[in-house]
């Protein structure tokens, strides 16, 4: 009896590893080797078009040289200026927007279609229109000068407005998915709260700042680091429609990483940089991980 049951586990155990073994596989294949490939060629000057092998053990000499590297310097300033514009402005719009189709919206479910709707369409087609929008003949520029503004900004062209133009164009079609991860969560809140403060005489700003801001934090802490992932990781709309321009206005860490690997071949110092970008995004989420855990437990 007792080889039969350990047959039988054997056999259980073996049809749930077959079921996920593609997604080892693939996983193992596209996310872990390529991840220890590229921390093996960071310490190289790997140049791709010579082929696998062809390449000098250079040590740390990527990881020191980029810090002199007024490119990698400039588009890692511009990074940080773009997740801190638009990772607060995203989540509270999300926030403030969800609170109010909740409690005084009619027509709900469209207005948060609508909402989602630039987060699921197309990158290229967003951003294409978005650089007509911002077109001398677009409505931003249009707008500008019903305000007596003679000489409008040039929006994508002017080294000034180009990365707020990008920022806003982001929190516009990023706003959609943290609205419905908020709209899902304010689902589940305690409504006998909600109601015993009523009794007690609370305002709506009151109970949002008291009542819904805590009890969302959770879900804040979820979005804000998916949020900094994400723009961090920013790519599409600065190839599409700046190409990092004007200048290095423009030229955020992921596409400095792209134009090194792919514009100058130079696959190694890349491949530092990334791990770079790792480490980053790594220290800040550890840091709001613990400052969450800080916040529950306060």
């Amino acid at each position: 009896m007792k080889k039969i049951r350990l047959s039988r586990q054997f056999k259980t155990d073996l049809t749930g590893y077959a079921f996920i073994l593609p997604n080892i596989i693939g996983v193992c294949l596209f996310t872990l080797f390529p991840m220890i490939f590229s921390l093996i060629i960071s310490f190289t000057d790997w140049d791709y078009t010579k082929g696998i092998g062809n390449w000098d053990f250079i040590g740390l000499k990527n990881f020191t040289d980029m810090w002199q590297d007024e490119w990698f310097t400039s588009s890692l300033f511009n990074t940080i200026i773009f997740a801190v514009g638009v990772v607060p402005v995203t989540v509270f719009l999300a926030l403030v927007l969800a609170v109010i189709i909740d409690k005084y919206c009619v027509a709900r479910l469209p207005m948060r279609l609508a909402l989602f709707m630039p987060y699921i369409s197309n990158i290229v087609a967003v951003a294409i229109v978005w650089v007509m929008m911002y077109s001398p003949w677009g409505p931003f520029t249009q707008m500008v000068k019903l305000f007596g503004v003679e000489n409008p900004p040039q929006w994508l062209g002017d080294t000034t407005w180009a990365l707020p133009a990008l920022m806003l164009m982001t929190v516009w079609s990023g706003v959609g998915y943290a609205n419905m991860i908020y709209t899902s969560a304010l689902q589940g809140l305690p409504q006998d709260v909600y109601e015993a403060a009523d009794i007690d005489g609370a305002g709506e700003i009151q109970k949002f700042f008291k009542l819904t801001v805590p009890f969302l934090s959770p879900t804040t802490f979820f979005l804000i680091i998916t949020t900094f992932i994400t723009s961090f990781q920013v790519f599409a709309p600065i190839q599409i429609m700046t190409r990092g321009g004007p200048g290095t206005s423009t030229n955020v860490l992921v596409y400095y990483i792209y134009t090194s690997a792919f514009t100058f071949y130079k696959m190694g110092y890349a491949s530092a940089m990334s791990w770079i970008l790792f480490l980053i995004l790594f220290g800040i989420t550890m840091f709001q991980w613990a400052g969450q855990k800080k916040w529950v437990s306060y």
